[in-house]
């Protein structure tokens, strides 16, 4: 399965935010995960139906979807 097929998103799982296909574990808890600290290895033995590809696709997955010309402010300006 490429990179590409294992990221889908449907309405009808988990509010059609993009999850790894076959599984309810969306990118967004990975990277959140993964900004918390926890490792891949923690991740996979957290999650049996995750694999390491899964993992890169969903990072890659959230790189691209940043790429987009949106500015996100970190600060409100006084």
């Amino acid at each position: 399965m490429s990179a590409k097929e294992l990221i889908i998103s449907n309405p009808a799982i988990m509010m059609g935010k993009p999850v790894v296909a076959g599984t309810r574990i969306t990118v967004e808890l990975i990277i959140e995960k993964l900004a918390a600290g926890e490792t891949v290895e923690q991740l996979l033995v957290a999650h049996p139906r995750l694999t390491r590809e899964a993992i890169q696709a969903a990072l890659a997955f959230a790189a691209e979807a940043l790429r987009a010309d949106v500015i996100y402010p970190t600060s409100l300006a006084s």
